[in-house]
């Protein structure tokens, strides 16, 4: 290929259109009304109490009155900020862990086998999905006091592990998966975990990086279910310990706020260290071939 060919190419492909400029414009503001509000209670949580029930939410960047007293209260006053902190970590982690283990296995196995009622069992899936929370909230709570799991972390976990909506995207994102990966792996002498677990698994990378990020932000924000279920103090997640801030005794907003701020950033690391894996997991599974 001619270099004056290539260069011909390498134009025609980054030749800034007027609908590529309008996409681009059109982003960028969605962007700026997304990151609105993160920037509003930012700025909200390094203000006094007095500051925000006189101005509410806003842009104004008031630096005389701006300090770090909030998080300073918040860290080192009477709240028990890093025990809820910590409970809302463990409970995250082993429910997103034991979640994408359960569901992933699940969904492999109605996207690779065929089996007697299989679609029925499927499409039942599908229907628990439009099920909301607050129909199955009682039968469920019965079930928890009689297995004994009220006040327990378990009692928040189990109950959501076999979750319908990660059992559908996992069987959505296998259907593309050829099925001759395992003929192949079954004439190498592979059996059907060694299948899933040295063939099938690798594949899955993008797709356990996107629904753990959804299953994660789901149990790190969690407040209803975690409220009826626990009773102790020391056992409360952040949402709810946040909560207990504001009491008919006194509104305290601003460490609220505060403590608000520092619960948002773990879900932002983790999706800015992996938004790669998590647009390929969310856009592969669209794809069949």
């Amino acid at each position: 290929m001619s270099k004056k060919k290539k260069q011909k190419e390498f134009k025609e492909k980054t030749q800034i259109t007027p609908s590529a400029i309008l996409m681009f414009l059109f982003f960028i503001a969605l962007a700026l009304i997304v990151l609105f509000p993160i920037f509003c209670i930012t700025l909200a949580a390094f203000r006094p109490s007095k500051e925000l029930l006189r101005y509410g939410l806003n842009i104004r960047l008031d630096f005389p009155n701006m300090s770090l007293k909030n998080f300073i209260f918040l860290f080192t006053g009477e709240n028990n900020y890093f025990m809820w902190f910590k409970n809302s970590i463990f409970i995250t982690f082993i429910q997103a862990a034991l979640t994408l283990i359960v569901s992933a296995i699940v969904g492999y196995g109605f996207a690779m086998y065929d089996f007697k009622y299989k679609n029925q069992i499927f499409m039942c899936v599908i229907l628990i999905m439009m099920i909301p929370m607050e129909i199955i909230m009682l039968p469920l709570y019965k079930q928890i006091v009689g297995m004994k799991l009220i006040d327990s972390m378990w009692g928040i976990i189990l109950p959501f592990v076999a979750a319908p909506a990660p059992i559908f995207f996992f069987r959505q994102y296998l259907s593309g998966i050829p099925r001759e990966l395992m003929e192949a792996g079954r004439i190498d002498g592979c059996s059907e975990y060694g299948i899933f677990g040295r063939i099938i698994l690798p594949l899955m990378a993008p797709s356990f990086a996107a629904m753990g990020i959804f299953v994660g932000m789901n149990s790190w924000n969690g407040f209803l279910w975690p409220l009826i279920v626990l009773r102790s103090q020391e056992k409360f997640t952040l949402p709810i310990g946040l909560a207990t801030l504001i009491t008919p005794y006194g509104n305290n907003y601003d460490v609220l706020i505060a403590g608000s701020v520092m619960a948002i950033l773990p879900i932002l690391i983790v999706f800015l260290f992996f938004q790669q894996y998590f647009i390929e997991g969310m856009t592969a599974g669209g794809v069949k071939g």
